[in-house]
């Protein structure tokens, strides 16, 4: 049987929303100034929820609520995906393939964690 994670940062999916949200304020410090406090804003703070939430969610209790915060980071997470093929679409962001390859990892993961809650 697998041990549990005493905390969250040891959490493989956290560790890889992290390293995703590291990249995403990377990648959108080259966008035009003046998507400074839109899409950039709206992108970064997609991606900071992410992990934020896997955080919030890893200390609590009772079932509902670990699901609760873990099903925010999934909505925030599909969030992230629109926001990188509106930046693709929009001549922002050449290499899209490895950011949704990542999102689509992390998603992965996420739903095998919700699971592993309703177990």
């Amino acid at each position: 049987m697998l041990e549990k994670p005493k905390d969250f940062g040891k959490l493989e999916v956290w560790k890889k929303s992290y390293m995703l949200t590291l990249e995403v304020y990377k990648v959108t410090r080259e966008f035009p100034d003046e998507e400074r406090f839109g899409l950039v804003q709206q992108m970064r703070r997609a991606a900071i929820s992410v992990p934020a939430n896997i955080t919030e969610g890893f200390r609590k209790r009772g079932k509902r609520d670990k699901k609760n915060f873990y099903n925010i980071s999934q909505a925030s997470l599909d969030e992230l995906m629109y926001y990188i093929i509106l930046s693709k679409d929009l001549g922002y962001i050449d290499k899209v393939n490895d950011l949704t390859e990542r999102v689509e990892e992390i998603a992965r993961m996420l739903s095998g964690l919700i699971k592993s809650v309703e177990v």
